[in-house]
């Protein structure tokens, strides 16, 4: 299964795709080499990153021309509320996998 965290819009707050340019982001310190990780444009994976920025009200990526990018300590906590959320949905899915079909 796929865990997808939706606004009231129908809008992906967070999803797989968002979990994995967090992750490259976190990896690389580099929004450049996650699009193009991602075979993404660089507009494209800024506001993706942008539109979960807005939504929370929180800032997920700090940028700067020196350093690069990183996770904020509040795009590491959502990462790893995320990854806890997917590992619990697919304990529980196993579990009434097993339940339905023996």
């Amino acid at each position: 299964s796929r865990q997808w965290l939706i606004s009231e819009e129908g809008r992906i707050i967070i999803g797989e795709g968002r979990m994995e340019i967090l992750e490259n982001i976190e990896k690389t310190g580099s929004l450049n080499r996650t699009a193009r990780i991602m075979k993404m444009s660089y507009k494209g994976v800024w506001s993706k990153i942008k539109v979960t920025e807005d939504y929370l009200k929180v800032k997920l990526v700090a940028t700067d021309k020196k350093r690069g990018s990183e996770l904020t300590r509040e795009g590491k906590e959502l990462l790893e509320k995320y990854n806890q959320l997917k590992e619990r949905c697919l304990k529980a899915d196993d579990k009434l996998f097993r339940e339905i079909f023996g």
